[in-house]
């Protein structure tokens, strides 16, 4: 091992994050999305792994990646391609570097950490060691709208795993994340009666009236100390100002801390969008609980112990946390397999035109990624 050029390593990851980031991807954009697919799948299969597609229609393709000699792998690795930025944003502002930081779109969450995972298996490869026949890899491609098409492809595989990897991006001190706080997205639609609001209001129906009071409702089951939020954080509707709407529509996100909140919360919502309080308007509801929360428990505990003890040893200690926001840790850790999230390299400002990637952090999550597959798979 010594007698590699981490240097080396550490240029050709920071072209090949490059070049993806340069793709544009956000979430809707299918064919940007598969683009980077593409490019992703065309590097596993030179270093002489198979790609499965996971055809979708309105989102990107999702992938699955083994080793053609792989016996039912014990580790699930799961890495997204998509991002939250609308089409037009690379060209705005792509992929830049400085000395310390890398930039652009996507290169923190988590285009850096597609090719750290590439690397780590390139690593073991390039090692001797076999272990990577012991992984599998899911790329998907709507994880920034919580996986809503590939969970069931998550499912599928987490339940045929012993250990789940989430690559998601670490913040700058490298914290592992070992719980989660659970989601979902609601769309309601309302329809209404449009009339003239001087001539004849007394026709109409305000769709916009309708979606003010379910607002109200909606926002009223937020319990900040339990740990429950309910957000309405787009609204549209109407026509014009001498117009009674006759539609409007409401994006709502939710948070809760535990399955049984979940549940109860869903219930709540379903049964304020189940009638109206204007009569002659009527409701759509779409949408649930696309991410139950993900509980530290003792595998997390079993797993997490393992992978602190291979960052002592490559010289780092690692500590752990619980964060508001989901990933498909989420989903991994309900079906009930050993989870830990944040494996990928150290960075921050997701999501934001200040997004950023610390390179020195590339090379040490390569090494730790690499070790914890082979330790995890010491026993096959």
């Amino acid at each position: 091992m010594s007698n590699i050029n981490w240097n080396q390593k550490e240029n050709e990851m920071l072209s090949l994050i490059e070049e993806i980031v340069n793709i544009e991807s956000g979430t809707f954009l299918k064919s940007g999305v598969d683009r980077v697919g593409t490019t992703l799948a065309n590097l596993y299969k030179n270093i002489g792994f198979q790609v499965e597609s996971d055809i979708q229609e309105e989102r990107g393709n999702n992938l699955v990646i083994t080793h053609p000699e792989a016996n039912q792998p014990e580790i699930l690795i799961i890495a997204h391609m998509d991002t939250v930025f609308p089409e037009g944003t690379v060209a705005e502002r792509p992929f830049t570097r400085d000395e310390k930081n890398a930039y652009g779109p996507g290169v923190f969450d988590m285009k850096a950490s597609q090719i750290t995972t590439l690397y780590a298996i390139k690593h073991l490869i390039e090692t001797g060691s076999h272990s990577y026949k012991n992984v599998k890899v899911i790329l998907n491609s709507d994880e920034e709208v919580g996986s809503v098409h590939s969970r069931p492809l998550i499912e599928k595989h987490a339940s045929l795993s012993k250990y789940a990897l989430i690559v998601e991006p670490s913040d700058e001190d490298g914290t592992l994340v070992t719980g989660r706080r659970g989601g979902g997205k609601y769309y309601l639609t309302v329809s209404g009666i449009a009339a003239h609001s001087g001539a004849e209001p007394e026709k109409g129906r305000s769709a916009i009236g309708e979606l003010a009071h379910k607002i109200i409702k909606l926002h009223a089951l937020t319990n900040a100390e339990a740990g429950i939020h309910v957000n309405v954080g787009v609204i549209g509707g109407g026509t014009s100002s001498n117009t009674i709407a006759p539609h409007a529509f409401a994006n709502i996100d939710v948070r809760m801390e535990t399955p049984e909140q979940a549940d109860e919360l869903d219930r709540s919502i379903r049964d304020i969008c189940s009638r109206v309080d204007i009569e002659g308007t009527s409701l759509e509801l779409r949408g649930g609980i696309t991410r139950p929360p993900m509980i530290k428990n003792e595998l997390t505990e079993e797993l997490l112990n393992i992978i602190r003890e291979e960052a002592k040893y490559l010289g780092e200690e690692l500590s752990d946390k619980k964060v508001g926001s989901g990933s498909d840790g989420n989903i991994t850790s309900s079906v009930g397999i050993a989870t830990i999230d944040a494996l990928g390299p150290r960075g921050g400002h997701a999501h934001s035109k200040d997004e950023y990637l610390v390179i020195e952090s590339l090379v040490p999550r390569v090494k730790l990624l690499a070790n914890v597959i082979d330790r995890l798979s010491s026993h096959k």
